[in-house]
């Protein structure tokens, strides 16, 4: 029989982080499939990405304003020319599900969730608040949601990363989507250097510094305690936050995969403070090493932290609440509350293996339906 021709879509390839490890696991499986995006900065990605065929439209002005020109997106996509292909996967947290089709083709589309900007949850930057933005942002966000739920009725199936990103196209889009867990690298073993002995303790924060992922909280939350903090990523945020942060936080800047095993293997714990975070791989990873993983009580931290057995939950937003419950957490940590090998044990469903197998299943099970449906 032969081969069904698959290309995949992706929103942007403008950074190495859980949407781009989707991708690669995606490429492992179809090597010899394009990669249609909006944007690619080749420096910010892996070569696994880069060796690929990606097709980019060379437009200067996205590449110098991206964010403004985001109400664009729309038309980038829509015009991608598809019709060579069998099957279409785009993998999306905004805009490739909405690339054309046509009825004899499979279109599956891998949401990691409705576009947080346009459904009022926490985003990237905060300049969308600002009172110069806000009466253009209102007006460009109300016409794009009419678009993005009519985009998100394309595709002829939807996967979800998470059951809490199911729960959210079901509420904007009206649709059902099958879970299938974003693939992590849980066999960590031999994956960094040995931790350094006689290392002050410090807990971890690993993430891009972006306004939504609350590390703000975090720091004000540690000046109150006399454990450092380590902060490793890069982002928009990150002058601002080296402005609250205390003597104790350190910022490492970018860490290569290496760097970030050997920091989590090396740490106390993993602090992940995302307020309705979509899936949320940083904690998985931390796992992976044994280690526990304080996280706000919300989203998808409910379905792989465990409270008591691989970590523990926060809620709200208030700093002194949160400082004592890291001082809880510190001190469950040096009672030996938290198993490293049951917490290892706890993080086995999010392989690569595993969602490589699950999402091939569904993607020959689909197109074999199809192809009978179109015959």
């Amino acid at each position: 029989m032969k081969q069904p021709k698959i290309a995949f879509v992706h929103d942007y390839l403008l950074n190495y982080g859980g949407a781009e490890k989707v991708l690669e696991a995606l490429l492992e499986m179809y090597p010899e499939s394009p990669v249609y995006t909006s944007m690619h900065e080749p420096e910010k990605l892996s070569n696994a990405i880069n060796k690929q065929k990606i097709i980019c439209p060379e437009t200067a002005l996205f590449k110098k304003f991206p964010k403004y020109l985001t109400f664009l997106m729309p038309l980038v996509f829509e015009n991608f020319d598809l019709r060579e292909y069998d099957i279409i996967v785009s993998d999306s947290s905004a805009w490739s599900k909405g690339v054309i089709t046509k009825p004899e083709q499979l279109h599956i589309s891998y949401i990691h969730t409705p576009p947080r900007f346009l459904y009022k949850y926490s985003v990237e930057s905060m300049k969308r608040s600002a009172w110069y933005f806000k009466p253009f942002v209102t007006v460009l966000d109300s016409l794009l949601r009419v678009w993005d739920r009519s985009a998100a009725q394309r595709p002829n199936y939807l996967i979800a990363n998470s059951e809490e990103v199911r729960s959210r196209i079901k509420k904007f889009y009206g649709r059902d989507a099958l879970v299938i867990y974003p693939p992590v690298e849980i066999d960590v073993k031999n994956s960094g250097s040995p931790a350094e002995k006689n290392r002050a303790p410090y807990f971890l924060v690993l993430s891009r510094l972006a306004a939504y992922k609350n590390i703000d909280l975090v720091i004000r939350a540690f000046k109150n305690i006399s454990t450092e903090l380590w902060i490793a990523g890069t982002g928009r945020e990150e002058e601002r936050l080296k402005e609250l942060a205390g003597p104790n936080v350190k910022f490492l800047g970018k860490v290569s995969e290496s760097e970030k095993h050997s920091l989590i293997e090396g740490c106390l714990g993993v602090i992940n403070a995302v307020k309705d975070e979509d899936f949320g791989i940083v904690p998985v990873e931390a796992m992976a090493h044994g280690k526990p993983v304080l996280a706000h009580k919300s989203g998808g931290h409910l379905e792989t932290v465990t409270e008591g057995i691989s970590g523990m939950f926060f809620e709200g937003s208030d700093e002194k609440e949160l400082s004592l419950k890291i001082k809880e957490f510190e001190q469950a940590i040096y009672n030996h509350t938290f198993d490293p090998e049951i917490i290892e044990d706890t993080v086995a469903k999010f392989s690569k293996q595993r969602f490589q197998n699950e999402i091939r299943s569904f993607i020959e099970e689909k197109w074999a339906e199809h192809r009978k449906n179109n015959a």
